[in-house]
């Protein structure tokens, strides 16, 4: 068995395996999960599926500037992440489009989700590697009750987009909208050989993934026509008709999607660079809708907290007509790192990726007051006066030690800080060697920070022993496993 394979069926250990009993459908302007209406709100996590990894700084590399490096996620990772959104109340979420490979991926030692044709003229190829981590995350976002809203390609050039996959065929980026040309093909073959993919956990085609709530045209594409939406999101009913289609034109609403049948979302993003991140546009787009489709906001932020907080306001309350606001979610958020510390992106603005459930040390970030703000949200359209308490953390996975000087785990979801223990036996008596650790440092950079340091270990004969334990306001974990380490005097 392929051992990428073996590494994705492993990952899904640690949590009872559910499953959705729905599609979601829409009726009107509402989402409804069965026959319950179904409204969200969240952090937006673009990177489930594929990471940026800013501590490494830029490859220098890449002609288009910003020269960032790229990884896949592991299962640890990847399924950690699910467990940080699912228990601080996340019902759904949207993740970043797929990747189009450019000429410097590999001076950059970096991978996409679609490779060029294995012939001049033919159609995409999707990298397996790639996609295989796909498969792990809806099967992880099923496992862990979320929705996810999936977007196809980028107007942007980030992770590769519309001009990369026009450089396949000697086209430019503005041919990807134009319907007749060779582009816009090999667009509509990759909704295809996605759609009709069968998820190597599951079993099912992706058309068949009750977690798959939507699939959306792309990411910002805001040079789209009725006749591109038309056609694109045909192609999406062809081989999705179970699952929703959201017409991922920005900053206009085309009247046509207003009346086409197979349009069943209408999104937009708010951005002060595009003067419409306030909470007026919440009404405004409801206004211009006028309930004839589900309302989404799939991305906002980059402003002040008070802001933030008035959108999220608007975006729970509001109504225009009976119509309301169907999910909305703040950009953004990265997740805990294999060997400890959390992944973080800084934006233009200033601003921060944000981290759950929210640490101290990135209060200049008013980390925790936005996931506060968020967490409210979610609990008012819940039904509930405030958020539930947030679970007992999980353990710990404490890596194996080669200097104590860096003693390294990856972190619980849901902990604010870790107790380290010691003792001079596997089977203890243990001793509380430290207490209120945090691995919450922003920005963290692995290749010099250090989450802990034992400096008495090197004075110890013979082998000490390790664990770690995840604390919350609602209790402690269990145990980590544990990590034994020997003096060299001891050799």
């Amino acid at each position: 068995m392929h051992r990428w394979l073996i590494s994705l069926l492993l990952c899904i250990s640690t949590s009872p395996v559910l499953a959705f009993d729905h599609f979601i459908s829409r009726q009107g302007h509402q989402l409804l999960d069965g026959t319950q209406e179904f409204r969200f709100a969240g952090l937006h996590a673009p990177e489930l599926h594929r990471l940026e990894d800013d501590a490494r700084g830029v490859c220098a590399a890449d002609p288009r500037g910003w020269g960032q490096y790229f990884n896949w996620p592991t299962a640890e990772e990847q399924e950690n992440w699910f467990q940080a959104l699912s228990f601080t109340g996340h019902k759904a979420m949207r993740v970043y489009v797929l990747s189009v490979a450019h000429p410097a991926d590999a001076a950059c030692g970096r991978e996409t989700h679609i490779l060029p044709p294995a012939t001049a003229g033919a159609m995409p190829v999707l990298n397996e590697k790639a996609m295989l981590v796909y498969d792990r995350m809806i099967a992880l976002a099923e496992q862990y009750q979320i929705r996810l809203i999936l977007p196809f390609i980028d107007h942007w050039d980030w992770w590769g987009g519309r001009a990369q996959l026009a450089a396949f065929y000697g086209e430019t980026a503005e041919d990807f909208y134009r319907t007749d040309s060779r582009t816009y093909q090999a667009y509509l073959d990759i909704i295809r050989q996605v759609i009709q993919r069968k998820n190597s956990i599951t079993g099912r085609l992706y058309a068949e993934e009750k977690a798959i709530l939507a699939w959306e045209t792309g990411n910002e594409l805001k040079d789209s026509t009725a006749d591109f939406v038309q056609k694109t999101v045909a192609q999406i009913k062809k081989y999705a008709p179970n699952q929703l289609a959201v017409d991922g034109t920005y900053l206009k609403i085309i009247p046509e999607s207003l009346t086409n049948p197979q349009v069943d979302i209408i999104s937009n993003h708010f951005y002060t660079t595009n003067n419409n991140n306030n909470p007026e546009q919440v009404t405004k787009d409801l206004a211009a809708i006028g309930g004839k489709k589900v309302y989404l906001i799939g991305e906002f932020g980059l402003t002040d907290t008070r802001n933030i907080g008035a959108i999220l306001h608007s975006a729970v309350h509001s109504e225009v007509k009976g119509a309301k606001t169907a999910g909305v979610f703040v950009w953004g958020w990265r997740g805990q790192r294999h060997n400890g510390g959390f992944y973080y992106h800084k934006e233009y603005t200033g601003h921060y990726s944000y981290r759950l459930p929210g640490f101290a040390e990135a209060d200049f970030n008013d980390e925790q007051q936005v996931v506060n703000l968020v967490r409210q949200a979610q609990a008012t359209l819940a039904g509930k006066a405030q958020p539930d308490a947030l679970p007992l953390p999980l353990a710990p996975k404490l890596r194996a030690i080669t200097d104590p000087m860096n003693i390294q785990w990856l972190g619980a979801a849901v902990a604010r800080h870790y107790r380290i223990e010691r003792a001079s036996s596997a089977q203890g008596p243990w001793q509380l060697l430290a207490d209120k650790v945090s691995n919450a440092k922003l920005p963290f950079a692995p290749a010099k920070d250090r989450i802990f340091s034992d400096p008495t270990a090197l004075k110890q004969q013979g082998t000490v022993y390790y664990r770690v334990i995840a604390v919350n306001e609602t209790g402690q974990s269990e145990p980590s496993n544990i990590q034994s380490w020997t003096s060299a005097a001891a050799l």
